[in-house]
């Protein structure tokens, strides 16, 4: 069982966060979700090795009209990401929903709807690029397409979620999305929504890793599985009580 910094479960420190976002007024939650998907996006660009100053994101995410033409790219990358995140949210919520390779493909063309214009449906890589972050061991592009079907076939096997917890399991889904790597673009940034969308349905808020966990995050993915879940786990755990704080500050 996973200890939160209060000693107790995850469950039961989300069962606290549940009863203070219960009793909160609608003011203090939009406010609050208001400066988490800002940071959300902050933190998740920044592991790509993307910086946006908080003008930027604000701009992006509330104004409608965009100030320099020369920042249109900018802000159509964090509107996208935005985008993606009211996506996983909506899936989340749904009662009746799996994740299959057409969710996962969606998150990607929201992502980047310039790589699918006039060219169809989203399409894997088709090479090994050379300038990359992440230098962990990734598939061959012949590969892919086969390890993808495995990964959700392993996903929605009933056996799997009666065995693994849903933090566990979502961790590993992230660290194996970035082994297969399948996306010419955002293959990092798909990896975590579709982390997050597990935790989400799970109950659970979403992780963001911090960009002082930039490196930290880097060598995990390089070392496996075990190191992967142990830093969602203690993301998970401060991303709680984080929340918790807030919201009893707020009361």
């Amino acid at each position: 069982m996973v200890q939160t910094l209060q000693g107790l479960s995850l469950e039961e420190r989300v069962s606290q966060l549940q009863e203070l976002l219960d009793s909160a007024g609608e003011g203090v939650r939009q406010e609050y979700q208001d400066r988490f998907d800002i940071a959300w996006i902050y933190h998740d660009s920044a592991l790509e090795g993307v910086v946006y100053s908080m003008d930027e994101l604000k701009s992006a995410i509330y104004d409608d009209v965009v100030a320099e033409a020369s920042l249109i790219p900018v802000y159509d990358e964090i509107r996208n990401h935005m985008g993606a995140i009211e996506m996983i949210r909506e899936m989340a919520s749904r009662r009746r929903f799996s994740i299959n390779l057409d969710v996962i493909k969606k998150l990607f063309a929201q992502l980047a709807p310039e790589e699918i214009e006039g060219k169809g449906p989203p399409k894997y890589r088709k090479d090994m690029p050379l300038h990359r972050l992440y230098f962990h061991e990734i598939a061959q592009p012949d590969k892919i397409s086969y390890r993808m079907r495995q990964l959700v076939q392993w996903l929605s096997d009933p056996e799997t979620k009666k065995t693994m917890h849903p933090v566990r399991m979502a961790s590993r889904v992230h660290h194996q999305l970035l082994q297969i790597y399948p996306f010419p673009r955002h293959s990092g940034k798909v990896a975590r929504l579709v982390m997050n969308l597990i935790l989400m349905r799970a109950g659970f808020p979403p992780v963001v890793i911090h960009a002082t966990e930039r490196q930290r995050y880097y060598e995990a993915l390089r070392s496996g599985e075990d190191a992967t879940a142990a830093l969602i786990n203690q993301a998970l755990g401060a991303a709680i009580e984080t929340a918790i704080q807030y919201f009893e500050e707020h009361q």
